[in-house]
């Protein structure tokens, strides 16, 4: 780019297509680059989403650009701060800068803003509207005249979505700034790379993005990743890695929560369904297959899982503080306990073998090898994990074990933690060892599934402050949580041994399979998984 050019633009472009970039109709953030006269909405060198407001002083509807000098780069102070991900707290992470006059670009990798809570929009959760919104989110629609729904009522994924996330994300003052379909391959300081140290909190970051098959980069003084990890599930195989064969038996896998009664109901109906996972996302899936079988009664249900002891899956039904989230465990009891569900446990999957359109599934049961045959679909809820491959370049740490944001590890292990009661937490616990990166939301969690929506919120809020130097905000804990449920902080408890004897329950229904023969289910302390949203494996 010569220096004679009146604008700084990081973009691969060539100088015809630098001209014009026409500002939408609806408002959205930069489009594609246009040459049609009079428009003149220029990307910015600091990665800002389009522009300033129209001019209508001259011809037609004219957007003024922003100059920025070639010669010289953007100050790392000016830019906008970068957001990773449009889900909920992403997006409260963008009420939060823009309440506060802070600039932000958000790149959101779906078609839309909670691209991954569409996923299992069919899902009840289990928290009500008041633990679901972000206040200073509510402000800014209350301001423009969104009414809240009756807060003590459960949304699904869907109502989330259409009556939350999308007005919030079609306000003026957000829309703007929010780019779709754009998938950040990576996260850098600008002409360092990690190694490097000198002059490196000063430079701002480069990130760069994959928008409509180009690579474009943008300029941050900061970086908030909210990309969460529902989008990278963990494998079916135990031990944390893919059984073999599960990628040849990919068209037979569903990871998530699928709408078995709905959308995917020929997939499963009147097939032999093999359900795996311990979580709430398990539990969700099972009794959506309960609800079909009575349709379609040659469906058979099947639930893996690596329990010890089923009752500890149940959790605290009738004593659970979140009555939604009792009733769950109490209703897959009673599937059990009625032979609608074949349960095998603990089983420790690791091959997958595709015989004519069906699937065995080999695993581990009571030291031997173990056969489930001609299984017709599997839906896999073992949880999530977090995607950090496009933070080679940053300097960030992670603990061992949760790959959650170490300080947090302590206080949300499910070694140790059996709920949700996380004491409130904010910028400084989240701190990482690369000045002005915070990982935030579920993300944040790491692999751990007890992550709740109001402490993604109280993150955002102090990092937020933090960002625009308001430490003592920062500082300040503002987040008020229900009890979440029936808990053990006996990590010998969580695991579902104990120091007495233990009780027993009915014997749970089984199958028998190619040399095992399944014991009764014994029970220890009730211990739920206290989510109040689907995170990882609970929902």
């Amino acid at each position: 780019m010569s220096n004679n050019n009146p604008w700084h633009t990081i973009s691969t472009m060539s100088d015809a297509e630098k001209s014009c970039c026409d500002q939408p109709p609806d408002g959205s953030a930069c489009c594609e680059p246009t040459h049609h006269e009079n428009i003149c909405c220029q990307q910015p060198a600091n990665g800002a989403a389009c522009c300033s407001p129209a001019d209508k002083s001259g011809a037609g509807n004219i957007v003024q650009p922003i100059l920025v000098s070639a010669d010289k780069p953007t100050p790392k102070e000016d830019g906008p701060v970068a957001i990773i991900g449009g889900g909920p707290i992403g997006l409260a992470a963008a009420a939060h800068l823009q309440s506060r006059g802070e600039r932000f670009i958000l790149f959101e990798a779906g078609e839309q803003v909670g691209a991954s809570i569409w996923s299992w929009r069919h899902i009840r959760i289990f928290s009500p509207w008041q633990y679901t919104v972000d206040s200073t989110a509510v402000s800014l629609l209350e301001a423009h005249g969104w009414k809240m729904p009756p807060p003590d009522t459960l949304p699904t994924g869907e109502e989330i979505i259409e009556q939350y996330l999308h007005p919030l994300a079609n306000l003026p003052e957000l829309k703007p700034h929010i780019h779709l379909n754009s998938r950040v391959v990576s996260v850098g300081r600008k002409g360092l790379d990690k190694m490097k140290t000198a002059r490196r909190d000063n430079l701002p970051f480069v990130v760069r993005v994959e928008q409509t098959g180009k690579v474009r980069q943008f300029e941050a003084r900061a970086v908030i990743d909210a990309s969460g990890t529902w989008a990278n599930p963990n494998p079916l195989g135990s031990g944390g890695i893919a059984a073999d064969g599960e990628g040849a038996a990919a068209a037979h896998i569903f990871y998530g929560i699928p709408d078995v009664t709905g959308e995917h109901k020929p997939r499963y109906a009147n097939k032999k369904v093999m359900v795996v996972g311990s979580g709430h996302s398990a539990m969700n899936a099972l009794l959506d297959l309960v609800r079909l079988k009575e349709d379609y009664p040659a469906t058979k249900i099947v639930w893996a899982l690596r329990k010890e002891q089923l009752q500890t899956v149940y959790g605290g039904e009738t004593s659970d503080a979140l009555p939604a989230r009792g009733a769950l465990g109490a209703r897959i009891r009673e599937a059990v306990l009625s032979n609608g569900i074949q349960v095998f446990t603990p089983f420790y999957i690791h091959q997958l073998e595709v015989v004519d359109d069906s699937l065995n599934v080999r695993g581990i049961k009571d030291k031997q090898e173990a056969v489930i045959s001609e299984v017709d679909e599997i839906i896999t809820s073992t949880g999530a994990r977090p995607d950090v491959s496009f933070l080679r370049e940053v300097r960030f740490s992670l603990d061992p074990a949760l790959e959650s944001v170490p300080e947090l590890a302590p206080l949300i292990d499910p070694n140790i933690h059996s709920c949700g009661t996380v004491r409130p937490h904010g910028e400084k616990e989240l701190r990482q060892p690369e000045k002005d990166f915070y990982i935030v939301g579920m993300k944040s969690y790491g692999r751990a599934p007890t992550f709740l929506l109001a402490t993604g919120y109280e993150q955002v809020r102090s990092v937020v402050a933090a960002l625009v130097g308001d430490w003592e905000a920062a500082a300040r804990v503002e987040l008020n949580l229900p009890a979440t449920g029936v808990c053990s902080s006996d990590p010998l408890a969580a695991n579902g041994s104990s120091g007495g004897a233990a009780c027993c329950s009915e014997e749970a229904p089984v199958e028998e399979i190619t040399t095992v023969a399944v014991a009764s289910s014994c029970c220890s302390p009730a211990v739920p998984n206290a989510v109040l949203q689907p995170a990882n494996s609970c929902c």
